[in-house]
C-alpha cells in the first residue's frame, strides 16, 4: 500500500508560505478562507522543481481570492511548471479535502476514497474523486519510486471560459516560481503571460508590473 505521494502544485501552493496554510491552518494574509489544516502539520520531508507536460488555465472563481483558479489541462500545448512536495498520504487527503471544499468531517471518510483513487490514477493516469473542481486526480509520472499526484478540474481549458485570476492570487503564482524553479521575472512574466485566462484579461505591461512588485516583496 502507498504511504507516500508527491502532491504536485501548479498554482499558488507552489510558494510553500501558501502550501504551509493548507498544513498548518488558519487565513493567509489578505485571504478570505480560514483553513483548517492537516491532521499531521509536519511540513513536507521534501521539495523539488517538476514540469508537466501540458499547461494550466484560469477559470471559475475563487472563494479564498476572487478571480480565476488556476487548473491543469494535460491537453494544453506546452510544460506547465510545477513543485512536487513528498507528504503522506493522510495529508494528501487532508489537503484534497481542503482544494474540494468539503466540510472538514468528510476527511476520516474519504481516506479510503482517495487511497482507491490514487491507485486508479497510478495505473490509468486518472481518477475521480467528485464532479467538482480539483476533484479529478491526475498521476503525471513517478519521482524516485513515488507517485505524482495533483488535482485539477474535470474538463479541459477548451471547454469553459476562462477567467483572470485576481492579483493577490497571481503574485503567489509568480513567488512560488522564483521560489522553485529560480526562474528570473522576465521568465516568469512570459510564462505567466500566454496562460489562458491571463492572456485575455491581462496585458504583458501589467503581468509585468505585478510579477516585479510581487518577487520586490518576497
Amino acid at each position: 500500500m502507498i504511504d507516500a505521494v508527491w502532491y504536485v502544485a501548479y498554482g499558488s501552493n507552489m510558494h510553500a508560505a501558501r502550501l504551509a496554510w493548507y498544513i498548518g491552518g488558519g487565513c493567509p494574509p489578505g485571504g478570505r478562507r480560514t483553513y483548517p489544516g492537516c491532521r499531521d502539520p509536519r511540513p513536507p520531508s521534501r521539495t523539488l522543481p517538476v514540469s508537466l507536460p501540458g499547461g494550466i488555465y484560469f477559470a471559475g472563481e475563487s472563494l479564498a481570492w476572487t478571480g480565476g483558479m488556476a487548473f491543469y489541462d494535460p491537453q494544453l500545448p506546452g510544460v506547465a511548471a510545477a513543485r512536487a512536495y513528498l507528504v503522506t498520504v493522510e495529508q494528501f487527503t487532508d489537503i484534497a479535502v481542503q482544494e474540494m471544499y468539503r466540510p472538514t468531517g468528510d476527511t476520516a471518510d474519504l481516506v479510503p476514497a482517495t487511497g482507491a483513487a490514487i491507485d486508479a490514477a497510478v495505473a490509468d493516469g486518472r481518477a475521480t474523486l467528485g464532479p467538482g473542481r480539483y476533484e479529478t486526480l491526475v498521476c503525471p509520472g513517478s519521482r524516485d519510486g513515488v507517485p505524482m499526484l495533483t488535482f485539477t478540474a474535470p474538463v479541459p481549458a477548451s471547454a469553459v471560459r476562462c477567467r483572470p485570476p485576481a492579483p493577490i492570487y497571481l503574485g503567489m503564482i509568480a513567488r512560488g516560481l522564483r521560489e522553485s524553479h529560480g526562474w528570473s521575472a522576465g521568465r516568469i512574466v512570459d510564462y505567466l503571460a500566454r496562460r489562458p485566462g491571463i492572456a485575455d484579461g491581462w496585458s504583458p505591461d501589467a503581468v509585468t508590473a505585478l510579477v516585479v512588485e510581487a518577487l520586490d516583496a518576497g
